[in-house]
């Protein structure tokens, strides 16, 4: 129970740094945070596409049956889930070599008070925030490419 009491109270010491301030003492956490952000962009946008651009390989007909549509609807989110268990897992190797919980001081402003209490934040992981970054960057490249070069799907006349 006293070497319990005693790694608590060397611990609570430490001084808390900051992500910047990790980036800037260990640059393997800045590729680590590369890695992070890549392999989110790659969940939401390479994984569809990937799986799309099989399936159609697959199919030798422009109307085809009911398999390929079956095999996109649970191939994606399956492999999608597969993927965000790696991240994950870098988001732990993180934590690891760095030495602290990978943990970001974020509060969003929707949720913050009137009233004035802004001590309490919710604390994100690095994942996280990478992952609400690589989302917003997504529905971003979408809503270009969609406003911008996808054209009328519409007959014209």
């Amino acid at each position: 129970m006293g070497n319990v009491a005693v790694h608590q109270a060397g611990t609570a010491q430490r001084p808390k740094r900051t992500v910047w301030q990790t980036i800037v003492a260990m640059p393997v956490a800045l590729v680590l945070i590369a890695l992070m952000a890549v392999g989110s962009v790659f969940l939401w946008i390479g994984i569809p596409i990937g799986w799309i651009y099989a399936v159609s390989h697959m199919v030798d007909s422009s109307q085809p049956s009911l398999g390929p549509y079956v095999l996109l609807i649970f191939g994606i989110p399956i492999t999608m889930w597969l993927f965000y268990k790696l991240l994950f897992g870098l988001d732990h190797v993180y934590a690891r070599v760095t030495g602290q919980q990978s943990e970001v001081r974020f509060r969003a402003p929707w949720l913050k008070s009137m009233r004035g209490e802004r001590t309490t934040a919710r604390r994100l992981t690095v994942l996280e925030m990478t992952m609400i970054i690589s989302v917003s960057i997504a529905l971003l490249a979408f809503g270009i490419w969609f406003f911008g070069f996808a054209g009328s799907s519409l007959p014209s006349t």
